[in-house]
């Protein structure tokens, strides 16, 4: 996450991962988002890096750490079924 603040960190952390909730129909708590959202924020951001798309603050952190969120999600219910969390 470029030029984010610790506390924006895990605001958009727990945004990222309440959105990945909502996009994968899971029902998680507060904790869970915010671990998805953090370990999707990294994911994220690899992947972004790895297509050459740039991002930069709050917004475009949201977006890259809810994409990889995203993503983190339907990676662990591929491997342990719908239940992942």
């Amino acid at each position: 996450m470029n030029e984010v603040s610790i506390v924006g960190a895990v605001v958009i952390g727990i945004l990222a991962g309440w959105i990945a909730e909502q996009v994968t129909g899971r029902d998680h708590g507060l904790v869970t988002n915010l671990v998805v959202g953090i370990v999707g924020a990294f994911l994220g951001a690899v992947i972004a890096n790895a297509l050459n798309i740039g991002f930069a603050g709050f917004w475009g952190s949201l977006i890259v750490s809810t994409v990889g969120a995203i993503v983190l999600l339907a990676i662990v219910g591929m491997i342990r079924g719908r239940r992942a969390f």
